[in-house]
């Protein structure tokens, strides 16, 4: 009998310790086979890719196309490389392509296989943003001709932007400058054995956003040195122009921020501008009408 009740205290004590075990070990498998949930993490990486088409193709106020359809696709991407709080606040490494597309092969050599492609440029570069609101960009430009209209031109071009959202907010100004020096090949349209210079001054203020729809007014004023020009003034064109952008809903937010924009661009030309060859205006080539030139583009582009 001793030996029964032994053995009865024995499988009590047994039952009573695993009724307290086996909870211990039900919440630890619970807890265990839970979904860990992640904060997401911010991509070092952006950019942006998207097409234009323009009425007339106007680069620095040289006018390099002005008949036909003319396409202008691009993308770019941006390395994020530092950032903090400091006086420096952000490093960014840029890579950006860019072309022109024109039904009309206005220069293109009588051989090319790729009469339509006009130009081919390639921007790498460096932007540095400091005291929280300027951004100094560098960067390396190449502008190739893949159908042979002109040689490959290549330039360094700098970039300052302020950012004076704090002080104007949706008035903001958006003020910028840009220089640009040519090394090799011609830019502007000034003599092929003179290298020169680019100056402009630009701003883009813009109206309070309405709803998905955001309005810009582009301004900017470019000058350069005879060697770019190709004049003594100095003075190369003015511009000024509305821009609109409409952001689409309908694509889901995974594959990036789309819009689709139109405007049109008001640019007054040095006359010595209007007389490039190969380019046809309404009217002679020093007509003060010359001088006045329209520039309407729509398209559709995608930032990530």
């Amino acid at each position: 009998m001793a030996t029964s009740n032994n053995l009865k205290l024995t499988l009590s004590a047994g039952i009573a310790l695993a009724a307290m075990v086996m909870p211990s070990f039900a919440g630890t498998e619970a807890k265990e086979s839970k979904a860990v949930v992640e904060a997401p993490k911010t991509s070092c990486i952006t950019g942006d890719l998207g097409v234009n088409f323009v009425s007339q193709y106007i680069s620095r106020g040289v006018v390099i196309e002005n008949q036909g359809v003319i396409g202008q696709p691009y993308a770019d991407l941006y390395f994020a490389l530092y950032q903090g709080d400091g006086f420096i606040n952000k490093i960014s490494l840029n890579l950006g392509i860019w072309a022109s597309l024109h039904s009309r092969h206005t220069g293109a050599s009588a051989d090319s296989t790729v009469a339509a492609w006009n130009e081919f440029d390639w921007t790498p570069g460096i932007g540095v943003t400091f005291a929280k609101n300027f951004t100094l960009t560098t960067s390396y430009y190449e502008f190739d001709s893949p159908n042979g209209a002109y040689n490959p031109a290549r330039s360094l071009n700098v970039r300052l932007d302020y950012s004076d959202a704090d002080l104007l907010g949706a008035f903001a100004l958006h003020p910028h400058i840009t220089f640009l020096k040519e090394f090799s090949g011609k830019v502007g349209n000034g003599a092929a054995n003179r290298k020169g210079e680019y100056y402009e001054v630009g701003f883009n203020p813009g109206l309070p956003a309405f709803g998905p729809v955001t309005i810009t007014f582009p301004i900017a004023v470019g000058f350069g040195t005879g060697g770019f020009y190709g004049d003594n003034s100095n003075f190369g064109f003015a511009s000024g122009g509305i821009n609109a952008a409409v952001a689409i809903p309908c694509i889901p937010a995974c594959l990036g921020v789309w819009t689709a924009n139109a405007g049109a661009t008001y640019y007054y030309l040095h006359h010595t501008l209007t007389q490039s060859t190969g380019i046809n205006f309404d009217g002679p080539g020093n007509d003060q009408a010359n001088n006045n030139q329209v520039v309407f583009n729509g398209g559709i582009g995608v930032t990530f």
